[in-house]
């Protein structure tokens, strides 16, 4: 709702809408850019603060020792990603400090859960549902390919800095902003990965 809300109230200083294809996350929560930004930012915290819920929550379900280290990194990733609502681009190192390990922690709780679906036996699964592995892989590959081109100078990232820093108003906008692309494409498939573990546990309920 945040996102969506902040997005179709967007406009930056020449005038232009938002897009996913060339604006990022940081400039939809940017305070002087965004008049929607405390709308973006109070849903990204309120919103990752309320999964961590969920996660210690669900501990009590887990059928595998390997679920605790999944949901000990995801609730680091949901800090991270809160951190970067609390603190938004105008903090700017805070705020790039949330998003790159976010993305670290996020990374590494979907690898550990892709061990968790791997253990025998395969087919009966607490915290799966159908699907699950596909996206799961997807999504470690989409967020894999973020945190490996933004560490290297492959005219994706600029000049060669770290991760997400210059991922604001760089002008000439392109009309296609492969990193921004790239960095939408992994939030989006994380938060329908982190949504097919709350789904899996409706569904446990039901059974």
């Amino acid at each position: 709702m945040g996102l969506t809300s902040a997005a179709l109230g967007f406009e930056d200083f020449n005038g232009h809408g938002f897009s996913l294809f060339n604006f990022s996350l940081s400039e939809l929560g940017q305070y002087g850019l965004s008049d929607l930004a405390v709308v973006f930012n109070g849903g990204l915290f309120f919103g990752s603060l309320s999964l961590v819920l969920f996660c210690l929550f669900s501990l009590q379900n887990a059928d595998s020792t390997w679920l605790y280290s999944v949901f000990a990194v995801l609730v680091l990733s949901l800090f991270s990603l809160a951190v970067t609502g609390l603190f938004p681009v105008n903090v700017y190192h805070l705020h790039t400090l949330g998003i790159e390990y976010f993305f670290y922690f996020s990374f590494v709780a979907i690898a550990l859960y892709i061990g968790y679906l791997l253990q025998p036996p395969f087919c009966v699964k607490t915290f799966s549902c159908t699907g699950s592995l596909l996206l799961s892989l997807l999504t470690l590959v989409c967020m894999g390919a973020f945190i490996l081109l933004a560490h290297f100078d492959i005219s994706m990232v600029a000049n060669g800095r770290w991760f997400y820093h210059d991922f604001i108003m760089i002008e000439p906008r392109p009309e296609y902003w492969w990193p921004v692309m790239l960095e939408w494409l992994s939030l989006g498939l994380f938060l329908l990965w982190v949504g097919s573990l709350v789904l899996s546990q409706r569904a446990s309920r039901r059974r």
